[in-house]
């Protein structure tokens, strides 16, 4: 489990395709303090630690994963929003993320509102139902709460700080994104569909 607070900046060193994608990711992280097994979400989704050294680790990444995410466009020297797994006792910034990604978002329009930066987003149709206004998506890991909602269109606001220690600073029109819709969201849904 995780909560959305990106607490580093990775780059991505090598990819290499061996039967399943396997991805060096350079970090900041004191690697002595991570396990072999150990979860890291990378641009949110929830991956294994099968390998490490000083300053970086490696992740096996199936086909399954790379079909439902953006990581198929993933890059030498592309830099991606990390963030370790939730420790009990750890404090809960955002809200629960499980890092298993729902599917892709669109930006389709980036505007700047004084120090902030407005984004605006298309999701699947499938998605669209689970996002609200007020409420909080996952994006590239990130956890962020929607504004407002038209259609399968939704806003979000980041502040200054967010677009610093993240990789928010760097969004453009036409990427795309990770998208985890909040776990309530979906089981709320689950729910009605029963009643």
């Amino acid at each position: 489990m995780f909560t959305g607070i990106i607490t580093d900046q990775g780059r991505i060193a090598q990819l290499e395709q061996r039967g399943d994608l396997r991805a060096r990711i350079e970090t900041s992280y004191d690697t002595a303090g991570i396990d072999i097994g150990a979860s890291i979400a990378c641009d949110g989704v929830c991956l294994t630690v099968v390998a490490l050294g000083e300053n970086w680790f490696d992740m096996e990444i199936s086909a399954e994963t790379v079909s439902k995410t953006n990581l198929g466009s993933w890059a030498e020297g592309r830099t991606i929003n990390l963030e370790r797994a939730l420790k009990v006792g750890d404090e809960l910034g955002g809200h629960i993320v499980s890092g298993h990604v729902d599917g892709v978002a669109l930006i389709t329009a980036v505007t700047d509102e004084g120090d902030s930066t407005r984004i605006t987003f298309e999701v699947p149709e499938a998605l669209a139902r689970f996002i609200a206004p007020k409420g909080s998506v996952a994006l590239n890991g990130t956890s962020l709460t929607v504004n407002e909602v038209d259609g399968a269109s939704f806003g979000i606001n980041l502040i200054s700080h967010t677009k610093d220690v993240t990789t928010w600073g760097r969004a453009a029109v036409g990427d795309k994104v990770n998208l985890e819709i909040d776990t309530l969201a979906r089981y709320v849904a689950r729910l009605n569909e029963l009643s």
